[in-house]
């Protein structure tokens, strides 16, 4: 009885895991054929997940206009991409803009550039960012202002210049790369979490009233990414944090994190959290427990207010 059973479920294992295999390939194949020829806006295209971003959609086959506020990192990136050869597929040379997202003035006139390009916009990856460290009661509103500039306020003028001429044509996908701390909240990152928070509901709600026009929306929330975010990040004077976070150290690679962003657009999946299985879980205990999800982030202020005094 038990050599019957045994025999009987082996072939029953390998089937399933064979048509799961063959469900993962049609998958990528399908990634594969929406991202091929389309014209995919990658902005803060210079450095960490945007640069990995550039790379995975350029050897997918994409047509690439590559954002960012520095010339020659683009002009770099652009030489590096046309040289690489580690796609069978055909690739385009990406096209450039320059400009600065905090800068709304200047983003709506991107926006008209970047249509210049290939004369639409298939997918706008709204990537670029900046981080923040330091506590609220030292933090100037300026300071506060000048991290929802970039992280909400840019983004949503550059998505509000294109939507136009992507509701005419009844298609488009608007990726926006959000953070685990637009779910929620940790200490010591009050301006960051909360340009990422107002970044989830505007894209949320974009969502929907975008549905009836054909327009897929998604948002992608990683959680800790090795790259210099941290280094780059504000602090409550305005000043360059300067240093590499022990929790960024330890995160994911950017280029990891770019597959998986390809992934999502390819499926588009409408919420996409990217993250280990602690931060996944403090999204449920904010929502299922708020008390003790309250209780742990108030022992996790002290024990970095003690750490930074000694």
């Amino acid at each position: 009885m038990d050599l019957m059973s045994s025999t009987s479920i082996l072939p029953l294992l390998l089937g399933c895991l064979g048509i799961f295999g063959i469900y993962q390939l049609l998958q990528r194949m399908r990634t594969k054929v929406y991202v091929q020829n389309t014209v995919v806006v990658i902005t803060g295209a210079t450095s960490g997940l945007g640069r990995e971003c550039a790379k995975v959609f350029h050897a997918a086959g994409a047509k690439l206009v590559l954002c960012g506020r520095n010339v020659e990192a683009l002009e770099e990136l652009t030489r590096e991409l046309t040289a690489s050869h580690t796609s069978q597929k055909q690739t385009h040379k990406p096209y450039t803009v320059t400009f600065d997202l905090a800068d709304t003035g200047a983003t709506v006139a991107a926006a008209a550039e970047i249509l210049q390009c290939f004369g639409y916009v298939d997918v706008l990856i709204n990537n670029a960012g900046i981080s923040y460290r330091g506590t609220i009661t030292d933090t100037t509103v300026d300071v506060d202002k000048r991290v929802m500039e970039t992280n909400y306020f840019g983004p949503i003028a550059l998505t509000k210049a294109l939507l136009p001429s992507m509701i005419k044509r009844r298609q488009g996908h608007i990726v926006t790369i959000s953070s685990i701390q637009g779910k929620i909240s940790i200490p010591f990152r009050s301006a960051y979490a909360a340009s990422k928070h107002a970044t989830q509901a505007f894209f949320d709600c974009l969502r929907a009233e975008m549905e009836q026009d054909g327009i897929q929306v998604t948002v992608i929330s990683p959680g800790y990414i090795y790259t210099n975010l941290s280094v780059n990040a504000i602090t409550t004077d305005g000043s360059r944090y300067g240093a590499v976070d022990k929790n960024t150290a330890q995160g994911r690679s950017p280029a990891e994190v770019a597959q998986d962003v390809l992934a999502a657009v390819g499926k588009k999946k409408k919420d996409v959290i990217v993250a280990d299985l602690l931060p996944s879980l403090a999204i449920y205990l904010r929502t299922l427990a708020p008390g003790l999800f309250f209780s742990i982030m108030a022992i996790r202020a002290r024990k970095e207010r003690k750490s930074k005094n000694s």
